[in-house]
């Protein structure tokens, strides 16, 4: 029975989720159990947020759909291993780093122990060694992460803190470190010198699945070859030309193929070759191919066997020397120069020399961008690692797509857009970065007589994790660094993502927890965003399948994107996030914010809704004070003393709503369990409390009125475990009026009353008309009806007319049996 000393007499949704996150905290409430056997475990792999400042309010709702998952299966009886990290390495952190600090790694300076960063940036970045360096990153990220943390325990995800991991932390950089040897030890990982997707910004090479195409200016320039017209946007790699191609079906150079002509200004001699990636509709339908323009160009490169001419630097701008085979004193015009000087140089060359036919034509064309870069990609060569992902390998492929169509995925048709990735890769994953905040590369080589370094035979660490810039190899000091006949670690740091894609792992304590590990992987969810199914959904299956050969989670969840008015991505980089979620929690509560997030189907791309988060807000203050009407009645919460009609069709009717928000809950249709939920609650406040207040209020002791309260109170217990996983904090509060423990590790409710919900339908359609008559005619709800004409089942209506006589105030009645209701109301 409630205790009516534990109800205050003026609820209020002020302070819940200070009060309420604390207590959770202080009892372990989310903890979980890692005695559990593995049928009994709900594990989910949760993305670790890329730690650059500040989260938006689009974090807030996806993270806040993966958290109703987490707290229904908590209450269908699922030990529920549910982490978080932050994913604190990478370029995020070092730009953050740069700009608030006003620094710039430079990791050829010794390590400085007494250096202090400027108070304030200063117009020119101050040189730091790598060591100093990496300490503020480390500095800025335990900043930003205790934010982070302030904020999800507001939102109130229902995570295990206890299990918190960071992409840098020793845990992660060992599991990354041992992933990579193991890949290398089975050949999947491997090094090669080539041409490189190179970012100048930055300064490193980037991943196919970092690539972005952006709508530039550039123009076409007609060049003479000879007798010959060839279009390109990029005359200023004329030195680095090696060949032309067109398609071998072209009849007009079908006779050419095989000789060779003059390129302009460098005069150097190149073949004109058949390939079947030439356009013959796209421009003169002959194409120059330089090393390295674009992806084509490297294609062209390799399948014709053509000679290498690179004339671009790591730092954008054109070499010093001439490539091979031009002639330095036809260089020397724009050696060094930038890209775009060069161009511009070039065009007035050949302006002059008369090889530029007619004026360049202004286009407007994608340019490949890396996509945290603020510059077009060049391509340059250099020695990268990379690991065999199916872009080389048919039967790898094959092996991939065949683990895409073994997950399950919500909404099925994000399935396409991984298989559609697979299947559009061109080559393997480059995986080292040329960056400084990152996993080592975990590899030392030995150096020769003249203290080059002997790449074919690399020194494997016997522990993990390790940096190669600190720590030496077995059988060397320290001393043998850099020196003939020493060592040298390998400079290079993991991309990002070779770590995060290893999350299941990390988080199930793959290298030093086996127990753990065999409890909760594979996992049972994967929540994530659409955008990075080509990067973190598809690495991670890439993972799991080459190291144990199975997929890592059963389920996918793909989360939509939350739009501005403008129908664009809420993004911190289109500075359309002008709402920071602080303020949005501050200003609506964290049940409001969660309702709004709540409501959005997977996969679905919402619209940021201040007003539905209204709405959220205005219904957990009604849940609040309708529990404190139920309650104040002090009912018991046994069904079996429910016997009046009306009671009796609530709960029946309350039956069919926990029958379909399980059934969504189980599809991962969140929304849907809260649509019908909602739906009901709403008519259960608005109907029938209505219906049997007067009954409620009745003489204690009768089986009408125990009847009544306890109908009441069985239903409360109902509604709010089931808007437990939505409005965690308001139901934690009333369940703490009258009941023990918490709401969230109550069972979820069971669809047990098997009762016609028929006469409380019926009771609300009448009770409906009723309101309408009285309302018409501008007449008070308590305004008397002096008769009520009721066609429709005489015997259903004969048993609500007590509650409905009481609702309505209705002072005769005069009933007619009818197939179909129909209702007059005389006042």
């Amino acid at each position: 029975m409630p205790d009516s000393t534990r109800i205050p007499d003026r609820p209020s949704l002020d302070g819940l989720e200070e009060r309420w996150a604390r207590v959770w905290d202080d009892e372990g409430i989310f903890r979980f159990d890692r005695t559990a056997e593995r049928a009994d475990v709900f594990s989910i792999d949760t993305p670790p947020p890329t730690v650059s400042g500040a989260l938006h309010i689009g974090h807030v709702f996806s993270y806040t759909q993966t958290d109703l998952i987490a707290r229904y299966q908590r209450m269908r009886g699922k030990e529920v291993f549910y982490p978080i990290g932050w994913d604190d390495n990478g370029l995020p952190t070092e730009r953050r780093v740069q700009l608030n600090y006003g620094v710039q790694c430079d990791p050829t300076l010794p390590y400085d122990p007494e250096f202090t960063p400027p108070a304030k940036p200063g117009k020119s970045p101050v040189k730091v060694s790598r060591r100093n360096f990496v300490e503020l990153c480390h500095r800025q990220t335990e900043h930003d992460e205790r934010a982070y943390e302030a904020l999800w325990r507001r939102v109130g995800l229902s995570v295990d803190w206890t299990q918190l991991y960071t992409t840098i932390g020793d845990r992660a950089r060992a599991a990354a470190q041992r992933g990579f040897l193991n890949a290398l030890a089975r050949g999947e990982a491997y090094a090669v010198d080539g041409p490189t997707l190179w970012d100048v910004t930055f300064g490193t090479a980037v991943a196919q699945a970092e690539l972005e195409d952006r709508e530039r200016p550039g123009a076409y320039h007609r060049l003479k070859f000879g007798e010959f017209l060839v279009d390109t946007t990029r005359p200023e790699l004329l030195p680095a030309c090696v060949a032309l191609v067109a398609h071998p079906g072209d009849e007009r150079f079908r006779p050419h193929f095989g000789s060779t002509v003059r390129t302009p200004l460098f005069n150097v001699e190149v073949p004109l070759l058949a390939h079947h990636l030439a356009d013959p509709e796209k421009g003169t339908g002959l194409v120059m191919v330089c090393t390295f323009g674009d992806l084509t160009d490297v294609t062209w490169w390799r399948e014709l066997d053509l000679p290498a001419r690179t004339v671009i630097e790591r730092n954008g701008r054109l070499t010093l020397q001439a490539p091979p085979g031009v002639a330095e004193d036809d260089f020397a015009p724009i050696a060094g120069l930038t890209v775009h000087q060069a161009r511009e140089k070039v065009v007035a060359l050949l302006r002059a020399s008369g090889e530029l036919d007619g004026e360049p034509r202004p286009i407007t064309h994608a340019v490949k961008f890396y996509e945290k870069g603020d510059k077009p990609l060049e391509i340059v060569g250099t020695r990268q690692w990379y690991i065999r992902n199916g872009g080389r390998s048919p039967e790898l492929r094959a092996a991939l797509l065949a683990r895409g169509r073994e997950l399950t995925w919500t909404p099925e048709h994000m399935r396409t857009r991984y298989e559609h990735w697979v299947e559009g890769l061109t080559g393997d994953w480059v995986i080292s970065r040329q960056r400084f905040f990152g996993v080592p590369i975990p590899l030392w080589y030995r150096l020769d007589a003249d203290a080059k370094p002997i790449h074919d035979d690399p020194i494997v660490p016997e522990r993990l994790p390790m940096d190669p810039s600190s720590d030496t190899p077995p059988g060397f000091e320290e001393i043998d660094r850099g020196r003939p006949g020493g060592f040298v670690g390998d400079p290079d740091v993991m991309d990002t993502w070779a770590t995060s894609s290893l999350t299941p792992q990390i988080i199930g304590r793959w290298l030093d927890d086996a127990d753990l590990f065999s409890r909760v992987f594979p996992m049972d969810l994967r929540p994530q965003a659409h955008e990075i199914i080509r990067t973190w959904l598809f690495t991670t299956v890439l993972r799991a399948h080459t190291e144990h050969d199975v997929l890592p989670w059963r389920h996918a969840t793909i989360a939509g994107w939350i739009m501005d008015p403008d129908r664009k991505k809420l993004s911190k980089s289109k500075d359309n996030a002008k709402d920071s979620p602080e303020d949005l929690l501050e200003q609506f509560g964290a049940d409001a914010v969660r309702y709004w997030a709540a409501n959005a189907r997977p996969g679905v791309d919402t619209a940021f809704d201040t007003n539905q988060m209204r709405v959220g807000r205005r219904l957990a203050t009604k849940l609040l004070n309708a529990s404190r009407f139920v309650l104040s009645f002090g009912g018991s919460p046994d069904p079996a003393l429910v016997t009046a009609a009306v009671d009796r069709a609530l709960l029946g009717a309350l039956s069919t709503v926990v029958t379909e928000a399980t059934a969504a809950f189980d599809a991962y249709d969140y929304a849907r369990a809260l649509e019908r939920t909602e739906q009901f609650f709403w008519s259960f406040c608005d109907d029938y409390l209505e219906l049997v207040k007067a009954r409620a209020y009745g003489e204690a002791g009768s089986a009408e009125v125990v009847s009544a309260r306890a109908a009441l109170t069985v239903a409360l217990s109902t509604l709010l475990r089931l808007f437990a996983p939505f409005l965690p904090y308001v139901t934690e509060e009333v369940w703490s009026w009258w009941q023990t423990g918490s709401v969230h590790r109550a069972p979820w409710p069971a669809d047990v009353f098997a009762f016609d919900a028929a006469p409380l339908a019926l009771a609300s359609d009448v009770l409906g008309a009723v309101r309408r008559a009285k309302s018409a005619a501008q007449q008070s709800m308590r305004a008397p009806v002096s008769l009520l004409a009721v066609a429709g089942p005489s015997a259903v209506l004969s048993a609500v007319r007590g509650d409905l006589a009481a609702a309505g105030n209705v002072q005769d009645w005069s009933v007619t049996e009818a197939a179909e209701l129909s209702v007059t109301v005389t006042l």
